[in-house]
């Protein structure tokens, strides 16, 4: 009698018995992480690009276009839907531009 498949999931066992979906629930684990470990970049360079634009700094703008390319590049790799990734970078340029405006 075999024990409890070890896996990556940690606390949670996976239910299935079958080899096939064993082996699906390890792949969707690894890709959760990572796609964990993107939206959680996604939000940092928002973050840094939304408190350069606020202070003036002069890396405001090329950090705004590194929020965006990395926004652009998560669509395309599937972690966040294209019309999300559409979305957030309209929500980050408006607050660019309101806050650029404001300061002048």
């Amino acid at each position: 009698m075999a024990g409890p498949q070890p896996t990556l999931i940690g606390a949670r066992s996976p239910v299935a018995n079958i080899k096939s979906q064993i082996k699906r629930n390890r792949q969707n684990e690894r890709r959760r992480l990572q796609n964990k470990s993107v939206r959680s970049e996604l939000r940092t360079r928002t973050k840094r690009a939304v408190v350069a634009v606020e202070s003036g700094e002069e890396q405001a703008e090329e950090l705004l276009r590194a929020a965006v390319r990395r926004i652009d590049t998560a669509a395309s790799h599937g972690v966040i839907h294209k019309n999300q990734a559409a979305n957030r970078k309209s929500k980050l340029m408006r607050r660019a531009r309101s806050l650029v405006s404001s300061d002048q």
